[in-house]
């Protein structure tokens, strides 16, 4: 699976290095005669800082909460919301988390939504 954000400039569409390097690793991992479906949608909704401000104090209350540092509570809750993308190629697995700058509001809702659910299990309410 491959997934980018491009950026319309002087009417071409632009990547960063970092998905061109993750552009490259995927055309590299598909055989001769592999197929590949692409969708594009243009991004709207981005998410408000208040999002992610909530966010940050939910993972902050339940790496303090669960034994766990700030960084390791934002990979689980990134996770957990489907802001993680691995990529197997020869058999080494990488895997990329998505900014939570760079997401939807839809995105950080299911952030919000993953902390909820993983503060239930450490009997926290951050509804």
């Amino acid at each position: 699976m491959y997934s980018v954000k491009l950026k319309k400039v002087n009417g071409v569409l632009k990547q960063t290095d970092k998905s061109k390097i993750l552009y490259d690793q995927f055309i590299n991992s598909l055989a001769d005669g592999d197929e590949v479906e692409i969708f594009m949608n243009k991004v709207t909704g981005a998410g408000s800082a208040a999002q992610i401000s909530k966010i940050h104090t939910c993972i902050r209350e339940l790496a303090n909460e669960g034994g766990y540092t700030f960084e390791e509570m934002k990979l689980l809750v990134k996770e957990r919301s489907g802001l993680c993308l691995r990529i197997t190629e020869n058999g080494e697995v990488t895997e990329v988390y998505k900014s939570f700058a760079d997401c939807t509001k839809d995105e950080l809702s299911m952030a919000i939504q993953a902390c909820i659910e993983i503060g239930e299990i450490y009997n926290i309410n951050l509804a």
